[in-house]
């Protein structure tokens, strides 16, 4: 399962699975021991996970959700130390250990509690987000630059063929 295909809901806990998208709706399902099911209309704010970011006082301006999530998980791994009912100022705490630089003015806590039980239910319910892909993207890279350097070979050996 990859962020894109997960969904938050305005109004509803929690998150949710695309399932499948419908003519002016989507099929969602809980992500939870429930696994309800629910149809988003145009009436929902459904946001997905891949879209979403932090706002920083980088020169970028924001980071990723994904990109936080990840590093929450190399930090802390599956306990986080604080929970979504945690002290405000604990909370800040924690997101600026993990985003030194993040915006405190446009950050809000509430913000920063969903980061927290989407954290939870992601780390419970979709553990595969967490893996990390970049081994794959190296061999491939590999296999590019060995094609890359036959090529130039075969293309020498044709043009001394033709002078002989």
């Amino acid at each position: 399962m990859k962020l894109s295909e997960i969904a938050s809901v305005s109004g509803k806990g929690g998150l949710f699975k695309v399932i499948a998208p419908a003519k002016t709706s989507l099929i969602l399902e809980s992500l939870d021991i429930a696994k309800t099911k629910m149809i988003a209309t145009t009436q929902h704010r459904v946001s997905l996970l891949n879209e979403i970011s932090i706002y920083t006082h980088s020169k970028e301006g924001t980071v990723p959700l994904e990109d936080v999530l990840k590093k929450i998980k190399k930090e802390f791994g599956a306990d986080i130390g604080v929970d979504t009912n945690g002290d405000p100022a604990e909370l800040k705490a924690f997101l600026k250990s993990v985003l030194p630089d993040y915006d405190e003015e446009r950050v809000y806590v509430s913000d920063i509690k969903k980061l927290v039980k989407w954290y939870g239910i992601l780390l419970e319910f979709a553990p595969e987000i967490f893996a990390e892909e970049e081994p794959k993207e190296e061999k491939s890279e590999i296999k590019e630059d060995e094609e890359n350097k036959e090529e130039p070979k075969e293309k020498t050996k044709s043009k001394s063929k033709k002078e002989s």
